[in-house]
Formats: C-alpha cells, structure tokens, sequence
C-alpha cells in the first residue's frame, strides 16, 4: 500500500514538474504567432506576421551568423580538448587525473555570473601570467566569445568521452601497438571511432551550452557583435516586442533539433560498437 502512495505521489510530481517546464514554452510559441505589435495571451488572432519581419530582418540574420559561428568553433575546440583531456584522464588514474576533472568540470558548479565576470577580465582586460600575457582587447570579437563559450562547454564532451572510454577495452590498443602501430595511429584508427558516439554527443551539448547562453556573451558583446540571446535580452528591455518571442521559439525548435540528432547518434552507439569490435 505504501510502495502504491510512493508511486501516486511520485508520478503527480513529475507531472507538475513537466506542467510547470511546458507551460511557459507553449505560452511563448503561442504569443509569437501573434498579429499584434506587442506581446499578449492569449493572442487576438495568429498569423505568420512576425515571422516573416524577423526573417526578413538583417540585424537577426547577422545575429544568427554570430550565434552560429561561436557554437561551431566554440563546440570544436571544447570537444577537441575535452575529448585528449578524458582520454588522458583515463590512462592517468590517481590526484593528476582527480585534479584535471574537477577543472574540467568545474564551469557546471561555478556560478555563471562569477565565469561571466572572470571571462571580461581575462579576454577584455588581459592577465598576466609572470611574463606571458593573456588574453586583453577581445571585446566585441568573434575569438573573445568563442574562448569564453569554449570554456562553459568543455565540461560536456569531457563526460560524454569519459563515460565512453570508462567501457573501452584497451585491449584494442595493445593488440594494434604490437603489431606496430603508433600511438596517433592507435588513437585514430581504433580509440576514435570506438568512442565516436560520446565525442559527437559531447559536441553537441557543446554547440547547445553556447547557442543558449546569454550572460557570458553579454559582458563580451557589442552594438555591432552581439549573439542571439543577447539581442533577445536587449530586445525586451526595449519593448515588448513578438519578434522576441518569435526567435526564442527558433532556438528551441534548434535545441530540439540538435536533441534529435543525438538520440539517433545514441540508437546508433550499440551498432558501431559492434561493428568495431569486429
């Protein structure tokens, strides 16, 4: 009877949980089919009005450019460190490989706030590091965001790898080392592939974690380069505009999209496995 009340109260929790994750979605898609000039709910009447303006505005179309290009480069270059650090961590066990995943990881915990503020500094006012300096005069830059979008997004592939490499069989390697294969040649051919689902699931988490993020690139953001969920930000401190709620149901459609994406690299992960293996 008790075990029955558990599974009642859980299944009532989780429902609220998604009603109250849902709700606020499907208001915002409902408000950008709106054919008023500002935002209301319900809508008087819909239509596509304010999707075609946004569409055919230049100021999205150059916004969604930035966007874009930060998430692949930022996405590249986390999924590259990410992937040689968890390979690196799992053939160095013990405080070396106990203190590179907390650094790794450490973006999820800090609050975002705090990583905003230490990125402006460090890629606006430089840091000097004994004689080397780093970093200083990347303000309103492409590279200033996509070093600061890298770091939010290494935590990802770096788990995503781990745990791939966590039910690797080194055996592969040892076998391919001894018939004279290089390490590059062994990671290439026989590590890379067999760990390909985790690398491609942690790029895209990657090119998430920066397609979504606003308070980062608001302290590396300028009137002319400013990334989507900037101008959604600046948009609705102006007025209250439907072309705000209109974008926002473009990058969720994104997200979804990339979503999707994954779960058939996943259906996959089972298949390559096999199939390497053999």
């Amino acid at each position: 009877m008790r075990q029955r009340r558990g599974t009642v109260v859980n299944r009532a929790i989780a429902w609220v949980t998604a009603f109250a994750l849902v709700v606020p979605i499907v208001v915002a898609i409902l408000m950008s089919l709106t054919t008023s000039d500002s935002l209301e709910f319900p809508p008087s009447a819909y239509g596509p009005r304010w999707y075609q303006q946004v569409l055919a505005d230049p100021m999205w179309h150059d916004r969604l450019g930035t966007s874009i290009q930060t998430g692949i480069l930022a996405a590249t270059l986390a999924t590259v460190i990410g992937t040689l650090s968890a390979y690196g961590v799992s053939r160095a066990p013990g405080r070396v490989g106990v203190l590179v995943s907390a650094l790794m990881i450490a973006p999820l915990a800090v609050p975002v706030v705090v990583l905003g503020t230490g990125n402006y500094f460090v890629w606006a006012e430089g840091w000097n590091v004994g004689p080397l300096h780093v970093g200083g005069k990347l303000v309103g830059s492409l590279v200033g965001l996509v070093l600061a979008h890298t770091v939010i997004a290494l935590p990802y592939p770096f788990v995503t790898v781990r745990a791939s490499l966590a039910g690797f069989d080194p055996t592969f390697e040892r076998a391919a080392m001894g018939l004279g294969a290089s390490p590059v040649t062994v990671f290439r051919t026989i590590t890379l592939p067999l760990i390909a689902p985790g690398v491609l699931s942690g790029a895209v988490f990657a090119f998430i974690a920066s397609w979504d993020e606003v308070v980062i690139a608001s302290f590396l953001s300028t009137a002319r380069l400013t990334t989507i969920p900037v101008q959604i930000y600046n948009k609705l401190r102006e007025a209250l505009d439907p072309s705000a709620a209109v974008i926002s149901t473009l990058l969720l459609l994104m997200s979804l999209l990339l979503l999707g994406a994954l779960g058939l690299i996943r259906r996959r992960t089972p298949r390559a496995a096999a199939e390497a293996g053999r």
